[in-house]
């Protein structure tokens, strides 16, 4: 993690930001001081999120389908 102070960030904003975009966090220092972090944003996932977490773990395709109106009744306190 580099640090530099405000005069510096100034100076060199656009090559302070070139390096936060591959993946490097940069403190912002006044008075030698540490005041504010740049760092690179999250991106957001590019494929859907899997369900379940364990290798061979298949969620039937029963699970995505309405349930009973029995069931339904008995969360609605019915």
């Amino acid at each position: 993690m580099k640090k530099v102070n405000v005069n510096e960030a100034k100076t060199h904003l656009s090559a302070l930001l070139d390096r936060v975009a591959e993946g490097e966090s940069i403190v912002i220092c006044r008075r030698n001081v540490p005041t504010a972090e740049l760092r690179p944003i999250r991106q957001p996932r590019q494929a859907p999120r899997p369900i379940g977490l364990v290798d061979g773990f298949d969620v039937p395709a029963s699970f995505f389908e309405p349930l009973p109106d029995e069931v339904l009744a008995a969360f609605g306190g019915h």
